[in-house]
């Protein structure tokens, strides 16, 4: 048997613009596949990502989400939520999960509204950068407003996260830039919750600081700031990241397939289940890393424990086991055949997935609203160059 020669280098240029064909080489080809250089492995196929997602005893969040955090083979020093496996995990998910009841998203639609209506209204009508005009703007806008971060910080939150996920080709660590970014929001988000604990107001920082959660041994717990602010980060990152390529996405998607916009325009109803299939066929995120806590054999090849695993949902998406005619973008698909990991699986499956829903979908329903026939701007189109993030970073629109 001849040695697969496919190469999956996520920092590399040919990945940031369009992995698509590695994806469906190393599903065929390498299903367990290993990175000699880097000494990380990856899977590929659905069944095995969503079995990974699930199995947090084997695959551990705790050492990290990308690979320079999970080979260093050390814990970070944050406390995330997503940088924890259970029973810690849980813990810490039943406390923040009081502040993400379905009611307490749907009380947002207003200001959801008005905030996408805002910026869109601000774009010029007879052409404008969905991205750079639009959902760039209003994700960072709609999480900080939530967390209680004042309006003349929001948008730098989102040019910190921006900053701290960039990634030239070939780079893995995270730049000096990039560090220096999240102490900056660390530290704003240090402030804002001293400022809550004697201030109290009504928004996400106040509710996380008063929220308790009664133990086993019948004590109380609540959070400590450190924690607070490690949440801070990580809702202000996705919430900043994954709705402003999903939107970017959705565009260029559109354009490329207008019969399906003309779905939409015929029947709004199916904003939804386009709001699913942009999920499953472009999603904002493409992989997290997990870390091998004992030894996995799988299809033929060994992972030793304590080695860096991509999991590949992006690559999951486009399985031909999972759905049919994976390659085709169709809001129509029957969304019974597979698990849909747009949004994580798991324990770990995201927090704030039905507000990202809630955003897109309004936002789809607007852009039909002012774009009814559109095309794009191709040769002024550019991708970004970023970790565990894809999309579009430019996508000018001309309005027909």
């Amino acid at each position: 048997m001849t040695k697969s020669q496919v190469v999956f280098d996520p920092f590399s240029e040919e990945y940031f613009n369009g992995p698509w064909d590695i994806y469906r080489r190393m599903r065929e080809e390498t299903p367990v596949y290993y990175n000699e250089a880097e000494d990380f492995y990856a899977l590929s196929r659905h069944e095995d990502v969503s079995a990974a997602y699930k199995d947090f005893a084997t695959y551990s969040s705790a050492y990290g989400l990308d690979l320079a955090m999970v080979r260093s083979g050390e814990p970070p020093p944050m406390k995330m939520i997503i940088l924890m496996d259970p029973p810690e995990h849980r813990h810490m998910r039943s406390l923040v999960n009081k502040v993400f009841t379905p009611r307490a998203i749907e009380a947002m639609r207003p200001m959801v509204t008005e905030t996408i209506d805002r910026y869109l209204s601000a774009a010029d009508p007879t052409g404008f950068d969905v991205v750079q005009d639009f959902s760039a703007y209003f994700p960072v806008d709609i999480i900080t407003t939530m967390l209680g971060v004042p309006e003349d910080k929001r948008q730098q939150v989102r040019e910190w996260v921006d900053t701290s996920l960039h990634r030239e080709p070939g780079q893995i660590e995270m730049s000096d830039e990039g560090m220096a970014a999240i102490a900056e929001a660390m530290g704003l988000y240090f402030q804002l919750i001293q400022e809550r604990r004697n201030e109290p107001q009504d928004d996400m920082f106040s509710r996380l600081v008063a929220a308790e959660i009664q133990r086993e041994d019948g004590g109380v717990e609540s959070l400590e700031d450190f924690e607070i602010a490690g949440f801070a980060t990580l809702l202000g990152g996705a919430g900043a990241e994954t709705v402003t390529k999903l939107v970017g996405n959705a565009v260029v998607e559109f354009a490329r397939h207008p019969e399906q916009w003309q779905k939409l325009l015929d029947d709004r109803s199916k904003i939804p289940a386009a709001v699913e299939e942009l999920l499953r066929y472009e999603p904002p995120v493409h992989y997290n890393v997990r870390r091998s806590m004992r030894e996995v054999h799988l299809h033929g090849v060994t992972i030793p424990e304590g080695k860096p695993v991509f999991l590949l949902q992006a690559s999951a998406h486009r399985d031909p086991d999972a759905f049919t005619d994976p390659d085709t973008f169709d809001i129509d698909r029957d969304r019974t055949e597979a698990q849909n990991l747009g949004f994580g699986y798991g324990v770990h499956s995201c927090l704030g997935a039905a507000l990202a829903r809630m955003e897109t979908a309004i936002a789809l329903e607007r852009l039909l609203d002012r774009m009814p026939r559109y095309e794009v701007l191709w040769n002024q189109c550019e991708r970004v160059a970023m970790q565990n993030v894809a999309g579009w970073s430019h996508v000018p629109v001309r309005v027909l």
